[in-house]
């Protein structure tokens, strides 16, 4: 399997992109490691220097002065300040090609603070994707969409009784244009009906800005959490930069291996959140308002972006529960019979955990806390293979 790194480097830190540059060189290098004397002299690191490199593509606006790597199909030529919406469009396409050489490609975003409008848009359809698989786990029901010129309303769940037009199928989407047609002297309104194959993509809710200044802060929180979660791999690499001289070779190996697990867990825990759990605690959400009486179709957009980047980030975080606990079994101040009596307790510390970790509702909560006390079982269970493991060691010490 390939994959396509995306490397950002801003406008304002040119050190940062030269940094962006050598990531590059390293990801894309056949002959590596290298030694200190002979980093960069490689054939494929010359390449990337030189912007050769067919599988090095470089995003930029077309003014920057410093950019000469091959572009994306689609690039707009001229004197572009901002990075266009199609240059987005294509980055997407180049990702998912093949590979002219080795196993991977780089793509070098340059200047992405100077992103179109539209171009963020793109990003935020990622936020968004959750509300597409609302009623992944329901059985999908007919639905209808109005549409007078380029305004949407739906869609709407129906049936067979109330529509008895509808196309043949399970789960039909069909769409209602609402138009003028002159009769006489006069224009009398039309409706017309046409199937649309793609209806299962509309979002059943709709997210919107509710004051002047909200899309600036909007733009603002999606940036910042972005700049996060990319820019991790960076600082985590400075700061075991840092620690790790410290270390000998038999602790930089427990450290590597606790590390590799830590990072499994958190991307288990994100890929979990965004594909099941996030999902199902917004179709629990519109359903309990639906209960309770008051409509669920327009939501805050602030709001459901906070609510999502904090679900997701800290069901991350929340997943790193069993390493806290095995390290404690790891160093004796824990044992198997301890995790077992401490069941109901762990329990509670899961609801909890669910209420601080992610947003204050009954819903997420129990989403999270379930996960967590999964997680705590096989523990003990990993606790149990541990002591059994230590004291046949005992034993064969003792017979020996």
């Amino acid at each position: 399997m390939t994959s396509t790194p995306l490397l950002l480097a801003g406008a304002f830190s040119r050190q940062l992109e030269r940094e962006a540059y050598a990531e590059a060189s390293r990801l894309l290098c056949r002959s590596a490691p290298h030694a200190p004397e002979e980093a960069g002299t490689c054939h494929d690191c010359r390449r990337v220097a030189e912007h050769e490199h067919p599988d090095l593509l470089v995003a930029a606006p077309e003014s920057d002065r410093h950019v000469h790597a091959p572009r994306f199909e689609g690039q707009a030529g001229g004197k572009e300040t901002t990075i266009p919406t199609a240059l987005i469009r294509a980055i997407v396409a180049e990702a998912a090609r093949r590979p002219y050489e080795g196993d991977r490609r780089v793509i070098l975003l340059l200047d992405v603070d100077r992103t179109e409008g539209a171009a963020f848009s793109a990003l935020l359809k990622v936020l968004e994707e959750p509300l597409r698989h609302m009623h992944m786990f329901e059985k999908a029901k007919p639905t209808v969409t109005f549409q007078i010129g380029d305004t949407r309303l739906g869609p709407y769940e129906v049936t067979r009784e109330q529509f008895p037009g509808l196309p043949p199928g399970d789960a039909p989407h069909v769409v209602f244009h609402m138009g003028m047609a002159p009769m006489g002297n006069q224009q009398v309104a039309t409706l017309t009906m046409e199937e649309d194959p793609k209806g299962s993509e509309l979002l059943e809710v709709k997210l919107h800005n509710f004051s002047p200044a909200e899309s600036f802060m909007v733009a603002f929180h999606v940036a910042l959490f972005a700049a996060l979660a990319i820019s991790s791999p960076f600082w985590i690499f400075f700061m075991g930069g840092f620690v790790l001289p410290a270390l000998n070779l038999k602790e930089r190996k427990v450290i590597f291996s606790w590390l590799g697990w830590s990072v499994f867990l958190f991307l288990a825990g994100v890929l979990t959140t965004y594909f099941i759990l996030l999902p199902v605690a917004l179709r629990a959400s519109v359903q309990y308002s639906e209960l309770l009486g008051f409509s669920a179709q327009d939501w805050r957009a602030q709001e459901y972006i906070n609510f999502t980047c904090k679900f997701i980030f800290g069901m991350g975080l929340g997943f790193q529960f069993p390493l806290v606990v095995l390290f404690l079994v790891k160093i004796g101040v824990l044992t198997h019979e301890h995790l077992k009596k401490y069941r109901r307790h762990v329990a509670v510390l899961s609801l909890v955990l669910g209420a601080v970790l992610t947003t204050p509702e009954v819903v997420t909560q129990v989403a999270m806390a379930i996960p967590l006390y999964l997680l705590y079982e096989v523990c003990i269970w990993i606790a149990w293979y541990w002591d059994k493991q230590k004291k046949k060691k005992q034993a064969e010490a003792v017979a020996a």
